[in-house]
Order: structure tokens, then sequence, then C-alpha cells
């Protein structure tokens, strides 16, 4: 163990001599290093952000209500092509109240490149929020609704609360920044003598800093691994309105082909968005044109016509 250290200490110090020898004879080639370091200390300090929320319930091993959220982190590496698995970092479970009702919350982040794109494409989106369940399913041995909505709040608990949990350190700024300095370069130096692809520095976390029930602070998952093919069924959205034409509810009819049971649906309804999921072949998820009274929607199936009626009355005006 000894001998190791004193091998990675006479590294340091080639490493830092060759710096010098740099900065002699090409100054330029020197700065452009050094500013590129530093570039990439920033972006390895730099604490993740929330990005939005998801609600959803934890089936086993106790049911609870669960929120998931999923933040961006410039730490966590972008894949190199659309073909490549995508590398996320799941925090731990914490369980919180408010008054006498318990959930958990779970923190998810993605590089902040991979949920901007998501942002424009809602496939995409729907495939992130999938694989974020199945990665929270797979570490803690959870078994989830897949019956979610995205909260109106961008992060349920504080940010500070959610930092801590992913990064996985207690101490302050100062602290943080000289303990990423010394990991980057240790790790550059055994990096340069080693082609192991674990000693990869893209994962800088210390070592006593990550937790021991996995391995590594990021799972990779390949899209393929969770794409069920579930159909996006034909349907129909039409706003019911009365004799003075006032709107008075949201009435949605969704054709469902080879599902002669209502047992096999999955409906969730929130104020303005809908859900509904059929036995892993069809998936349809609509942001309403006006806030539904969740209360007084009902939801019928015709058997005969192998379709699904909703119908959901609109919140009606405070006077």
């Amino acid at each position: 163990m000894e001998s190791s250290s004193n091998g990675l200490l006479t590294q340091v110090t080639q490493f830092w001599n060759l710096l010098d020898d740099l900065a002699e004879s090409n100054p330029e080639s020197y700065k452009s290093f050094i500013q590129q370091q530093l570039k990439e200390g920033k972006q390895l300090c730099a604490a993740p952000e929330p990005q939005l929320c998801l609600q959803t319930r934890i089936l086993k091993p106790k049911e609870k209500t669960l929120f998931i959220n999923l933040c961006q982190w410039k730490r966590i590496p972008a894949p190199q092509s659309t073909t490549d698995p995508v590398p996320l970092s799941v925090g731990r479970p914490e369980d919180m109240s408010e008054t006498s009702d318990v959930y958990t919350v779970i923190d998810v982040a993605y590089n902040p490149d991979v949920l901007q794109a998501a942002e424009k494409d809602q496939v995409k989106k729907d495939q992130l929020i999938h694989m974020a369940m199945k990665c929270i399913e797979e570490q803690l041995q959870f078994t989830l609704s897949h019956i979610y909505h995205i909260t109106k709040f961008k992060i349920k608990g504080s940010i500070q609360r959610m930092k801590q949990n992913l990064m996985g350190i207690q101490t302050g700024p100062t602290d943080l920044r000289e303990k990423m300095r010394k990991e980057l370069t240790l790790e550059q130096m055994s990096s340069s003598t080693l082609s192991n692809s674990d000693h990869s520095p893209q994962l800088l976390l210390p070592k006593d800093q990550v937790s021991s029930k996995k391995g590594c602070l990021i799972e990779e998952i390949s899209s393929t691994e969770i794409q069920v093919e579930m159909k996006r069924p034909a349907y129909e959205l039409k706003m019911v309105a009365d004799e003075n034409e006032k709107p008075l509810k949201i009435e949605l009819k969704v054709e469902l082909p080879g599902i002669n049971s209502v047992s096999l649906c999955d409906l969730s309804v929130s104020e303005d968005d809908l859900l509904i999921e059929v036995s892993e072949k069809y998936r349809l998820h609509l942001n309403l044109p006006e806030s539904v009274n969740t209360e007084m929607t009902t939801a019928k199936f015709i058997k005969e016509k192998a379709t699904l009626i909703v119908t959901m009355p609109l919140v009606k005006e405070k006077r």
C-alpha cells in the first residue's frame, strides 16, 4: 500500500514538472490546459438544479405516496450518441411528513442536455421518466405504480436537502472545491497509467462519500431496456357546453381495440392532465384545456365498441 502511494506521489511530481516545462516552452498551450481544467473543475463542483417533480405511489414493500424530483446536474455525463445508454444518478429515499401525511421523496439527476432535449419531445420525456422509475425499482427494490402526474411545483422538499442528497457531501463550498481539486488531480494521475475503464475520471466523488450499497454513483440504462411497445390510441376530446355556450365539462372517447375489460385500464386524472395506460398495450397522456373537478370525474367502458369514455366536469368558478 505504501509503495503504491509513493508511486502515485512520484507520478504527481512528474506531472507538475511537465507543467513547469510546458509553461516555459509553450505558454499558450499551458494557458489553454489550465483554462480547460478550471472549466471542468467548475462543472464538477456545480450543484444539481430541479427541473420537474412527479407524483406517483410506492406499491411495495409498503404503499405510500412518492415524489420524484427530476434534476439536471452537469456532473452527470451526457450519452455520446442516441444509441448509447443514458447515465443517471439516484439519491437516497427520504421519508417526510406534512401534518399526518407521510410520503417519500427521491431525487434523480440527468445531464442538463438530456433533460432540455426531452422538454421539446413528450415521447423522450416519458422515456426518461420511465427510466428513472425503473432505476428506482431496481436499486431500491421498490414496486412503483407507473401511473404518475407532473406536479405544478418543480421540487418537493428544499433545494438544499436535494443538493446534499445527490452530492452526498455535507461540507461547505470551500471544502468541496478543495476536495474536488485533489480528487481531480489524483484521478488524472492514475488514469494516465491505467487503461481500465473503471478509472474513468467522469465520477469524482471521493470513495468514502459514496453509498456502499451500490458500487457506483451513476447507473447507465439503455432506453431499449425499458421500452415496451405501447401505442397511442385514437381518441376524441371535446368540450361540452350548455345552451348559453358556457363550457360545462370535457368528454374524452378513447378507442382500445383488443381490450374487453375495464379492469385492464389504469386511469389517472389531475386538474390539468390525464393519463391512461392499458395492459402495456396503450398509453395516452393529455394536457387538459381547462381545469377539471377530479372528484366528479366518471369513466365507463363500452365493451361492444372497446371504447373508454371519460367525463370530466370543469372546476366551477368562484364567485
